[in-house]
């Protein structure tokens, strides 16, 4: 693998975000983490004087279901290069009057309604429970307001935003009871993303495009996937555009920075040394690792286990 380059701002979404006229001195970087190989290589190019990583959420060429993303790897890749921000492009319905196709929403809260993704970078003899009370960043999500409003979107500000299994659209009966239970867009991606961006310590922000009003509006139009890529596609130079202004902004601090300092639960002594090793670019500030004991050659000399 080649050597990475240190990358603080990342956006996770399609591939067509980071064919922008403006990006240079582009170079790919395709990661091994201890959870796989992420979707696809991530793209690093110089944008408003800031490199930016790119990373196609489903791959290039849009390869795989919502439910078949390793998000672990996308996320351990990312934190691998220093990522401390990201921003989630993605595509959402509407679960509100309010909320039209081609607005974009920065949602504040979260809902998991996904059934049996891996939720956690943690496990094997490493007990960690992180605080997600406040999903999304509060100060990146303003930076990404103020970038799509200053590109001349209509942005919804806060609103709750339920993460489906999918890869099928709901039934009206589910829409309904969604809206009931007061959420406002719905989505396929940001679960596990929110929930591991937090344990990587990475502040994390949602750029969501209205595509459609999913299937519970009586007097519009049922979601198709070519209403959704029709109108993402329109939408594409704003985000585009909105991006660009994020890169030239100074990246905010955030809590998520820290989310870590009091959740890891087991005692350090108790923590394997192969997981500290796998686990070093998330944990290694408060877990070090011990460094491996050197042995004995058969004729005397020292060499490395």
């Amino acid at each position: 693998m080649p050597k990475l380059e240190s990358v603080q701002l990342a956006v996770i979404g399609g591939s067509g975000l980071y064919k922008m006229e403006s990006l240079a001195g582009i170079k790919e970087y395709r990661i091994e983490t201890p959870f796989g190989h992420p979707s696809d290589a991530i793209v690093v190019g110089t944008l408003s004087g800031r490199r930016v990583a790119f990373l196609p959420r489903h791959a290039r060429g849009h390869r795989m279901l919502p439910s078949e993303i390793n998000a672990r790897a996308n996320i351990f890749a990312l934190k691998m290069m220093g990522v401390t921000h990201i921003v989630s492009v993605s595509a959402c319905g509407s679960l509100r009057e309010h909320i039209h196709p081609r607005h974009v929403v920065v949602p504040d809260q979260l809902f998991d309604r996904t059934r049996g993704r891996p939720l956690t970078f943690f496990g094997s003899g490493i007990v960690v429970h992180v605080g997600l009370a406040d999903p999304f960043c509060p100060n990146l999500s303003a930076l990404v307001a103020q970038a799509v409003e200053a590109s001349g979107g209509a942005v919804h500000r806060g609103g709750t935003f339920v993460t489906v299994e999918g890869p099928r659209f709901s039934t009206k009966a589910e829409s309904r009871a969604f809206r009931q239970l007061g959420f406002d867009i719905i989505g396929m991606t940001a679960i596990p993303e929110a929930n591991l961006a937090r344990e990587a310590e990475i502040a994390y922000a949602a750029m969501a495009h209205v595509t459609d009003f999913d299937v519970w509006h009586a007097s519009e139009e049922t979601v198709t996937v070519e209403m959704v890529i029709r109108t993402l596609n329109e939408n594409v130079a704003l985000a585009k555009e909105a991006i660009q202004r994020i890169a030239a902004a100074d990246l905010p601090s955030s809590d998520a920075h820290s989310a870590l300092s009091s959740a890891i639960i087991t005692p350090a002594r108790l923590v394997p040394d192969k997981v500290k090793r796998a686990l070093a670019p998330i944990v290694g500030k408060y877990l070090p690792v011990k460094p491996r004991p050197q042995t004995t050659g058969r004729r005397g000399r020292k060499r490395k286990a």
